[in-house]
C-alpha cells in the first residue's frame, strides 16, 4: 500500500546536512526532517519496502513497470505496486559479488537486458533482447558479450541507453584489473556502441584497428553505473564509479580515452597512489569528480515538466552517502549540486516514468519511492 511520508522543501544551499544540532543523523523518512526552499515542494510516496538488490527499472507499453533483482529476477509491479508476480523466462545469471541481473531497458516491443553471463572461467558482462509475452520472455536474442570471461565479482557496468538513431550504448566496468581499461584488444572499462540487432556500425572508432574489439565507442573507463542519454542536445553523460575520492561526471564522445588508470583524482581504497597525474595530453578531463566519493550508480535527467525548476538537471544515485544528487549543468558545465532523500539508503537507480514522475530504488533499506512534486 502506497504511504505518503513526508512533504520535502528543497534547500537553496549547495548542500543540504543531515545532522541535527546534536550531531545525530535525522531519519530523512521522518516528517520533522524538512527543511525550507523557494525551488520545489514534493512529497515522497514509498510503493514497496521489500527490494534486495534491485538494479534497473523500465516501464512497458501497457503501464506496467519491472524492477530487475541482481540474483536474477525481474518483479512486476502495476498501478505502483508489486503484483506478486515476476517475469519468466530469464536465463541464469552470473550473481557473484557486484554481478548478475543488471539494468533493463526497452525500445519498440523489445526489452534489452544486460547480464552476467555465467561462462567457462568465470562471467561476462551481456546484453540480449526479448520479447514480454504475458510474463514470459520468448524471442530471446544474445547480442553481445564481454571478453575476456574473468572469476572477478567486481565492476561489471552496466547500464544501457539508446540514442535518437537507434544506437544502443552499454557500459563495461574494467573488472577490476586497471590495465584492461587502456586495452583495445579487450571489451572491459570501455563503453561500447553498437545495432539494436547487435551488429557493429561501421563508423564505430576501432572498427579499422587491428585486434580492437570494434564494438567500443570510448575506453579508459573504470567502472561506469549510470548513463543517459540527452535527446534535446544529442549528449550521453555517464559517470565513473572511481576509486576513493574519484568518481566522476564524463561527458561521452566518440573514441576518446578518459584516462583510468593513467590519470585519476581518487586513490586506492587502501590509500595507495594509482597516479600521480590528474591530466595527460590525449585524455579527456571529467566534468566533475567527487571528492570525498559519493559511489554513483544510476542516473536519470529530469525532462517531465512536473519538476519545472529542475528540468535538464541530472539526478544521480549515491550508494557510499545514501542519497540522490541533483547535479545542475550549464550547457556541458557543471553548475553546482544538492543532496536530497539523505539516508535513504543506497541509492542503486533514478528513473522518470513515462508519465513524468520521478521513481527511486535503494539497496539496504529495500525502497522504491514516488517524488511527487506540490501542485
Amino acid at each position: 500500500m502506497k504511504n505518503t511520508l513526508y512533504t520535502l522543501v528543497l534547500s537553496a544551499a549547495l548542500f543540504s546536512c543531515a545532522e541535527n544540532n546534536n550531531g545525530e543523523i535525522n531519519d530523512p523518512l521522518s516528517p520533522t526532517n524538512m527543511t525550507e526552499s523557494d525551488m520545489l515542494n514534493f512529497s515522497v510516496d514509498t510503493l514497496y519496502t521489500d527490494l534486495e538488490n534491485p538494479w534497473g527499472m523500465v516501464w512497458l507499453e501497457d503501464g506496467r513497470m519491472l524492477v530487475t533483482e541482481r540474483q536474477g529476477e525481474i518483479l512486476i509491479f502495476e498501478n505502483d505496486e508489486f503484483t506478486g508476480e515476476k517475469v519468466q523466462g530469464m536465463p541464469d545469471v552470473y550473481a557473484r559479488g557486484q554481478g548478475g541481473l543488471l539494468d533493463i531497458q526497452r525500445k519498440d516491443d523489445w526489452l534489452y537486458i544486460a547480464y552476467a553471463k555465467p561462462m567457462q572461467g568465470g562471467g561476462a558482462t551481456t546484453i540480449m533482447r526479448a520479447r514480454l509475452e504475458g510474463n514470459n520472455l520468448v524471442d530471446q536474442e544474445e547480442l553481445i558479450q564481454t571478453t575476456p570471461a574473468t572469476d572477478s565479482g567486481v565492476h561489471f557496468g552496466c547500464r544501457i541507453i539508446f540514442d535518437n538513431e537507434d544506437y544502443l550504448y552499454f557500459s563495461s566496468g574494467e573488472r577490476g584489473t586497471k590495465p584492461n581499461a587502456q586495452d583495445l584488444t579487450n571489451s572491459h572499462g570501455k563503453i561500447h556502441r553498437i545495432n539494436l540487432d547487435g551488429s557493429i556500425p561501421e563508423d564505430n572508432p576501432f572498427v579499422n584497428e587491428p585486434n580492437a574489439v570494434k564494438s567500443i565507442w570510448t575506453y579508459g573507463n573504470r567502472n561506469p553505473q549510470g548513463m543517459i542519454y540527452d535527446a534535446e542536445n544529442n549528449r550521453i553523460w555517464a559517470h565513473e564509479h572511481g576509486p576513493k575520492g574519484g568518481d566522476e561526471l564524463n561527458l561521452i564522445e566518440k573514441g576518446k580515452n578518459y584516462g583510468w588508470p593513467l590519470v585519476t583524482f581518487g586513490v586506492d581504497y587502501d590509500g595507495s597512489v594509482i597516479s600521480e597525474e590528474t591530466e595527460k595530453e590525449g585524455i579527456t578531463p571529467p566534468v566533475h569528480y567527487w571528492d570525498p566519493s559519493i559511489a554513483p550508480c544510476g542516473m536519470v535527467q529530469v525532462t517531465s515538466d512536473r519538476y519545472g525548476a529542475w528540468q535538464g538537471n541530472l539526478l544521480i544515485g549515491a550508494l557510499a552517502h545514501q542519497h540522490v544528487a541533483r547535479v545542475e549543468l550549464d550547457g556541458t558545465t557543471y553548475a553546482g549540486e544538492e543532496k536530497l532523500l539523505q539516508d535513504i539508503g543506497r541509492v542503486r537507480h533514478v528513473a522518470q516514468s513515462p508519465d513524468g514522475y520521478i521513481y527511486v530504488i535503494t539497496e539496504g533499506t529495500g525502497l522504491m519511492v514516488k517524488l511527487i512534486p506540490e501542485e
